[in-house]
């Protein structure tokens, strides 16, 4: 059992370390800056023992040092939630928000609660699907912002033009890389536009070219700053197009990664696991040995729901607090995918409309079943199949 805990409150440059013993008193409490050097004097003064229990309230690119040390020297690591911690923190003496303050609250929670999740150092291959995932997120929220920012010159220039075009679409995107006003589509007129965009090998070209001509006859008035605001939505679309490049190259490298994973086939069998929420749901399970069953990796998942009973209301259900949000996007996502075509998926969700349920409702039972489904396959380590293996041959 363990005797000390040690609370890192982690941060970029530094992290704020307290150990304390089972009785809850303050062993050490320091401030160490966060290179090697300084994190191995801090781990030879904790000691190494089993009787050791570290707890960091992050674990991003910030810890990332400090875990792999634990790891090489053999310490156990959990995880306590920042949610978490602003919670127990009112249950402490003071109001002060410093970091030793928060370093004291992670340890004695840490203490005095035993199910937080252990953090494993990642293998190389989840290092990489982690680099990549969150890379990809980076560039659609680019991808998200941008967009807005063009449309939102485009209604100085042309409201016409914006309403007509979908600047999610490439070949928008290539068309106004070049041709941003009304008087320059105009000019330009159907077969130069056409050949532009067939140049660029944008799809339906003819129907692109047509929409933008249609919309551009419809005004003829120069508005203030249109110059500027062509020249600036030219900018936003080329780096559009840049953006949808750098994306689909991310993706084939999450799919080339994510395919050495020895389960690889098995979870991308699931219906409605695409590569990039097979390569998500990897990342945010890690190794699977630390759900004890479905039911364990289906809460961690925010898809086991929870009491919430008051006084004479009893049976009332809600989603749970603490939870992965990213593993419950993966299987929301993929469930939703599932809807589309026949199978199934689609009778299961059929069903419980039939029931009484909502659509959120009957989607949230699909995804839960795709937690059952899922962790029985990564069980048995056999892919997915539409009629289940006889008993015989399991």
């Amino acid at each position: 059992m363990a005797q000390v805990w040690v609370g890192v409150d982690a941060g970029k440059q530094t992290h704020h370390a307290v150990a304390v013993d089972i009785a809850g008193r303050v062993l050490c409490s320091t401030r160490v800056a966060n290179d090697q050097q300084a994190i191995a004097e801090l781990i030879d003064r904790v000691g190494i023992s089993d009787e050791v229990v570290w707890a960091v309230d992050l674990v991003g690119c910030e810890t990332a040092l400090l875990r792999a040390m634990l790891a090489v020297a053999g310490h156990r690591v959990v995880y306590v939630p920042g949610r978490t911690v602003k919670t127990m923190a009112a249950g402490f003496a003071g109001e002060a928000k410093t970091d030793a303050r928060d370093a004291v609250v992670i340890a004695h929670t840490a203490r005095m609660r035993h199910d937080f999740l252990p953090v494993e150092a990642p293998t190389e291959l989840i290092a990489k699907l982690a680099l990549l995932v969150a890379h990809r997120a980076d560039l659609v929220e680019d991808w998200v912002r941008t967009v807005n920012r063009l449309r939102r010159l485009m209604l100085g220039i042309s409201p016409g033009l914006e309403r007509t075009l979908t600047f999610t679409n490439i070949a928008a995107l290539v068309l106004i890389s070049a041709y941003q006003t009304p008087e320059q589509i105009r000019d330009a007129g159907r077969e130069q536009l056409i050949a532009h965009l067939r140049r660029h090998r944008a799809v339906h070209a003819a129907k692109v070219a047509d929409q933008a001509l249609a919309a551009a006859v419809e005004q003829d008035l120069i508005l203030p700053g249109q110059d500027t605001a062509a020249a600036l939505a030219g900018e936003l679309a080329t780096h559009l197009l840049q953006l949808h490049q750098r994306m689909k190259n991310t993706d084939k490298a999450i799919e080339a990664v994510f395919a050495a994973h020895p389960q690889a086939r098995i979870i991308r069998s699931l219906p409605g696991m695409g590569p990039l929420a097979a390569a998500e749901f990897i990342v945010a399970v890690g190794d699977l040995s630390t759900f004890a069953s479905a039911d364990h990796l289906a809460a961690y998942a925010g898809l086991a729901p929870v009491a919430r009973d008051s006084g004479k209301r009893t049976g009332n259900l809600r989603r749970p607090q603490r939870y992965n949000r990213r593993l419950r996007h993966v299987f929301y996502m993929s469930a939703l995918s599932t809807l589309r075509i026949d199978g199934p998926n689609q009778d299961y969700y059929q069903r419980k409309r039939a029931e009484g349920r909502k659509h959120q409702q009957a989607l949230i039972a699909l995804a839960r079943r795709g937690v059952n489904v899922l962790w029985a396959l990564l069980r048995d380590n056999r892919c997915f199949q539409v009629q289940p293996p006889s008993m015989a041959t399991a």
